[in-house]
Order: structure tokens, then sequence, then C-alpha cells
């Protein structure tokens, strides 16, 4: 399946430093530095390529704010880091339930019944604790967001839907 098939993304993001984001109608709210897992959907005329959009806006490429997790990764100490994608289905709201509670109610979810698409995963500062390090925090939750994916994907029955990982810096 291609790209412009389209499907469910999520984007797991460092944010290196505390920051306070101003999300549209959510407000302004204030997260610390850590990682995070942001789901949506990308099953429009374009498939993935909103993916590439939000690329641009953590990059720094594109200063147009559309949807919540644009004014996350529009601040300067977000990075994407890697995307999950399922490919060819739409499993948004199962994968965002699967992960950890998210630090804003209604983040990236205007259009459905879930509380959040934002999950707050271990920071920096607490991975180091354990001995390990903020990169550490963002394998971990990419682990839970790709086992989250291939379960959803799975209760779909759908034999032609697929999984994968990619980069986040990749366009």
């Amino acid at each position: 399946m291609s790209d412009a098939a389209g499907g469910s993304y999520t984007l797991v993001v460092a944010l290196a430093d505390d920051a306070t984001v101003s999300a549209g109608a959510l407000g302004e709210h204030s997260l610390p530095a850590g990682a995070y897992a942001y789901t949506g959907s990308a099953l429009g005329a374009g498939g993935f390529s909103r993916v590439d959009r939000h690329r641009r806006t953590a990059r720094g490429d594109n200063d147009t704010r559309h949807w919540h997790v644009d004014y996350l990764l529009g601040h300067p100490a977000a990075r994407i880091d890697r995307v999950v994608r399922s490919v060819g289905v739409d499993v948004e709201c199962a994968v965002a339930e699967r992960l950890p509670a998210g630090p804003v109610d209604g983040f990236g979810a205007s259009d459905c019944g879930c509380p959040s698409h934002l999950a707050g995963g271990d920071d920096g500062e607490r991975a180091r604790e354990r001995g390990g390090d903020a990169g550490g925090a963002l394998d971990a939750l990419a682990e839970r967001a790709l086992a989250a994916h291939e379960a959803a994907v799975a209760e779909t029955d759908d034999p032609d839907a697929t999984v994968d990982v990619v980069s986040g810096s990749a366009e």
C-alpha cells in the first residue's frame, strides 16, 4: 500500500525543555520536558503527506497552525523522533486509547469522544534517575505506540493493513 492510501499515525515527540504551549481553543498549557506521543489520522486525499506537513512545522518551515499538534510541534523545544503508522486503516482512536493518559484534556480529540490524543510518556529526568536517559523514555513510548498500532490493526481483520515505523526527520 502506498503513502497516498493514508491511515493512522503516532508522532513520537521529544520535548527538550519545559514548554508553555498555547493550543488554540484549548488555551495555554505547561508541558514538562519529556516524551510525548500524538495520534492522528491521514485519511484524506493527501494520505500521509499530513505527516510531512507536521515534520515541516517541527523544523520551523511552516508557521500555519491548523491542528492542536501544530502548536506543540511549532515550539522550538519540540522534535519529532519517529512516526508509527498504520497504513490503510483508521485506528486513530483505538491507538490513542491504548497509550498513557495525556497531559491536556481534549488535545487532538475535538472530532471524537476520546479524552485526548496526546499521550505523556516518562520524562527525561525520571529516566535518568533510573539509570537511563531521555532517549530511553522516547524508545519506551515508541514501543508502546508500536504495540498499540499492532493491536488496533489486528482487531480490524484487514489483511492488507500494515504497521511501520519511519524516521521523524525523513520526508
